[in-house]
């Protein structure tokens, strides 16, 4: 039997021992949700392109406009989303402010991703 070209079983049957593994291994409610809205932050072509440069060099607001084509103000926004996931961080020095990657985990999770859509 085929459901929206997805394959189910003939008979409904509940696997009990199976679910009971499940159960035990779900993570709480809050952490499926806290997970689901970092994914959320890297569903925006705009945010990609920043982690992008930001894999190359410490920059600010006005480099990264330049580099995107954008306006700082849109850039500032993406930055600030970023920011509240804790996938960067900035360091001030006079009147610049100075973004980076807040650490090797973004690299990590960008480089798995394009690992699967290259297979």
């Amino acid at each position: 039997m085929a459901v929206n070209d997805v394959e189910c079983c003939d008979t409904f049957q509940v696997h009990d021992d199976l679910l009971k593994i499940v159960s035990d291994k779900m993570p709480e409610e809050e952490e499926l949700h806290d997970l689901a809205e970092l994914f959320k932050v890297f569903g925006d072509f705009t945010r990609i392109r920043i982690l992008f440069v930001l894999f190359e060099a410490e920059v600010c607001v006005c480099d990264l406009a330049e580099a995107l084509n954008m306006t700082q103000s849109a850039i500032s926004h993406q930055l600030k989303i970023l920011k509240q996931a804790k996938l960067v961080k900035s360091r001030r020095e006079g009147k610049s402010v100075f973004y980076s990657l807040a650490d090797g985990h973004v690299r990590t999770i960008i480089a798995q991703g394009r690992d699967h859509i290259e297979e």
